[in-house]
């Protein structure tokens, strides 16, 4: 009995460790989404960057441990400590670090989208009501509580249940799509588009910006293999795969995107986006070509967004992760089947009915805050502000200080 006991508990030990790794590696990830856009923004607005990322990683803890995990899982922590630790090590509260590191990915994608004329106080709201609300509810219908309901409609109209093993469509498309609306709300930054012909607006920083792409795909590795959950389900399969999905993203940036060094770290992006719904259903060959696929939809989305739909989203967030987490749902739908060497369960239809879905849910979501805000308190910086910048703007300080010193 005592032997069993102790064998119990080790494994609660075990998944509880497990699973805090993979929180630690997705937490470091948003480091990862403030380099990148620091990298992608003039200089002066890296410092509104970097304070906007860690503000909306704090007010989303706060959110979602006191609103969202209780919403997705009907988990609720306002219980005495002793209760929260239970006989599985704290099992519920680690379990809640990890999928609080998703959450909080949805603000830090839409910041990207919004950057250089965006007010720091409405976004910050903005991103509470996304992290706290409309994200918790969309996860709940997918992976949650309430998952039979709208996966008994896949199952239903497409034969199986919408597959999402780590989160292609419930976080990234999520996210991207609801920074259309916060896009086209906005308009574009000055001088971006002039009596309708395209002015880009230069970048400040390449090492910065390749940082940021680096530090994102390490921390990958523990949003999608720490995606199992606990030890005894961890899965190689899923460790090739991201990494497949990554090298090919990055090998078609580099053709598609004529050695273009953004498209190029953004395209090793585009690929672990685009493998995570199907990481642990798919050959690594395929995965290899969900990668490049994904990475020439950013390379030829982003072009077509920013030059033909004259859409001013600053790091191209709805294509990289709005559009290619939609290619990634309906991707594991294809090449999850065994025909094709996948390890089968999935179905085209259904796939394609949980992206579509997805679209849906984060445009109503997205245009419903943002025009609300648009009409009330207004999310965008005076033409001042935005012309001295963010940074100065915002937070009184640039990221150079000494350039200010006379």
């Amino acid at each position: 009995m005592e032997t069993m006991s102790t064998v119990t508990g080790l494994k609660s030990s075990g998944d509880v460790l497990f699973l805090m790794l993979g929180a630690v590696m997705v937490f470091a990830m948003h480091a990862g989404f403030a380099f990148l856009e620091v990298g992608s923004v003039r200089k002066k607005n890296q410092v509104n960057a970097f304070v906007k990322i860690l503000t909306d990683w704090s007010v989303s803890t706060i959110v979602y441990f006191v609103i969202g995990f209780p919403i997705a899982y009907g988990i609720s922590f306002l219980k005495p400590a002793e209760e929260l630790l239970g006989k599985t090590q704290g099992y519920d509260l680690v379990h809640y670090f990890f999928l609080l590191c998703f959450a909080a990915c949805i603000p830090a994608i839409i910041s990207g989208g919004i950057a250089e004329r965006a007010k720091f106080w409405p976004q910050v709201f903005a991103g509470a009501v996304f992290a706290g609300l409309s994200y918790p509810l969309f996860e709940s219908l997918i992976w949650g509580k309430n998952s039979s309901l709208l996966q008994g409609i896949f199952k239903g109209i497409g034969g199986a249940e919408f597959h999402d093993y780590a989160g292609s469509v419930v976080v990234h498309s999520i996210g991207g799509w609801i920074a259309l609306p916060a896009v086209l709300v906005l308009g574009p930054r000055m001088g971006r588009y002039i009596q309708g012909k395209s002015h880009p607006l230069p970048i400040s920083n390449i090492p910065f910006l390749a940082l940021g792409s680096w530090i994102l795909a390490v921390g990958w590795f523990g949003f999608n293999v720490m995606s199992a959950g606990n030890l005894e389900k961890i899965s190689g399969l899923v460790a090739v795969n991201s990494l497949m999905a990554m090298v090919g993203g990055v090998l078609a940036a580099l053709v598609a995107g004529k050695n273009d060094p953004g498209f190029v770290h953004n395209g090793a992006l585009a690929g672990l986006i685009a493998v995570c719904a199907g990481s642990d259903i798919m050959h690594p060959l395929a995965a290899f070509v969900v990668g490049c696929v994904a990475s020439v939809i950013f390379v030829y989305g982003f072009h077509y967004e920013q030059e033909v739909l004259k859409i001013d989203d600053v790091l191209g967030v709805w294509p990289l992760h709005g559009v290619i987490g939609s290619w990634g749902g309906i991707a594991a739908g294809i090449f999850g089947q065994k025909a094709l060497g996948g390890m089968g369960g999935v179905t085209f239809v259904s796939q394609l009915a949980g992206s579509l879905s997805a679209i849906v849910f984060a445009l109503v979501s997205g245009f419903v805050v943002y025009g609300i805000l648009g009409k009330t308190v207004g999310i965008r910086l005076s033409q001042e502000q935005e012309y001295a910048g963010a940074d100065l703007s915002i937070h009184s300080i640039g990221a150079y200080p000494e350039d200010h010193v006379r």
